[in-house]
């Protein structure tokens, strides 16, 4: 592979230009890393195999693990999708209220979309992107656009045109930088089903549209967490996932610490409060706060994989994680957390 290229979006004077050629790659059957409000996206026509199978090589991707498809209008979910007539209407709200925007809904597919986008799986997963130059883009191929997170399998998502550059520097040709992601986590994944009073909401994995958020549609569930790394229904569902190169450890208490001799140690921290004991329990030598001082976690939702990936890189042997409350967008942060630990 050539040097990639990083194209400059931020002029909203360029943007036509550059959505039609991005939009010229994919029809090429080229991949493309694209922003999208959650992280950024390594985009490739999805009813193209071919383009597909470049986003699991460069990725180093398994490909048992499905891909959400991205879409530019509501039309295009029945071209991918069929949604059975006893969730139309749970469907429907859950569009209205959520698209565009972090929500990806997982529904029966149609034969058009490859087998290798969804694993095998006779579903897929759907969303339609907030971001300006994705939902242009998807626009303008006039075709769904199979976007995994840019980053390599299992490591730390990017949340900016840097982070996948360092990801994946030649092993893709383009890289459309617009600037940070606003959300900074993945989207909330759920699969809608009838229940026997209101629509069951199975939650695949935990996002920015939080259970509390949910609710109001039907009864939200969560399954039990995949710890075997068996094939999953839905992408981020593996044990092990989100994870730095740097070993992780996920602990309750800082009791629990017991650091051995030799080793340098990083603190991820919440918001670096003395009450929890982290940040004065041990003299670390790299510390890192998701929502200095303020312990919003709105802020340290978005910042969360920029704070891993600034202690993934500072050199030390450890990165001790203290917990986040598991509410609204703490459930997110806490489920990243715990697979980012399992080795």
């Amino acid at each position: 592979m050539s040097e990639t290229r990083i194209i400059d979006a931020s002029d909203p004077a360029d943007q036509n230009k550059i959505v039609e050629e991005v939009a010229g790659l994919l029809e090429a059957g080229e991949v493309v890393a694209l922003p999208t409000e959650t992280v950024y996206g390594l985009g490739a026509d999805a009813l193209n195999a071919d383009a597909v199978a470049k986003v699991f090589a460069a990725k180093e991707r398994p490909e048992f693990d499905p891909l959400i498809v991205h879409v530019g209008s509501y039309e295009q979910v029945d071209e991918i999708a069929e949604v059975p007539d006893e969730i139309k209407e749970v469907v429907a709200k859950l569009m209205k209220a959520h698209w565009p925007g972090p929500l990806t809904l997982v529904l029966p597919k149609k034969d058009c979309v490859p087998d290798m986008v969804t694993s095998g799986l006779d579903t897929v997963a759907v969303r339609m992107s907030a971001h300006p130059i994705m939902k242009a883009v998807v626009r303008k191929l006039g075709k769904p656009i199979a976007a995994p997170s840019a980053n390599r399998f299992g490591r730390i998502s990017p949340t900016s045109a840097a982070a996948v550059e360092k990801e994946l520097a030649g092993r893709i040709s383009t890289i459309v930088d617009g600037g940070a992601c606003r959300e900074g986590l993945e989207s909330t994944i759920i699969r809608p089903e009838a229940g026997e009073k209101r629509p069951v909401l199975h939650m695949l994995r935990a996002g920015p549209v939080t259970k509390e958020m949910l609710q109001r549609f039907g009864k939200v569930e969560r399954p039990k967490r995949n710890r075997s790394n068996e094939s999953p229904e839905a992408p981020g569902q593996l044990a092990s996932h989100y994870a730095p190169v740097t070993p992780l450890r996920l602990l309750r208490k800082i009791g629990d610490f017991q650091p051995e001799p030799g080793k340098s140690y990083g603190l991820l921290s919440y918001c670096g409060s003395e009450k929890t004991g982290f940040i004065n329990g041990y003299d670390w030598d790299q510390v890192e706060e998701l929502s200095p001082g303020n312990g919003k976690l709105s802020e340290a939702a978005v910042r969360f994989f920029y704070v891993l990936r600034k202690l993934d890189e500072s050199g030390v042997d450890e990165i001790i994680a203290e917990p986040v409350s598991e509410t609204g967008l703490g459930v997110a942060i806490m489920d990243k957390l715990k697979r980012a630990s399992v080795r």
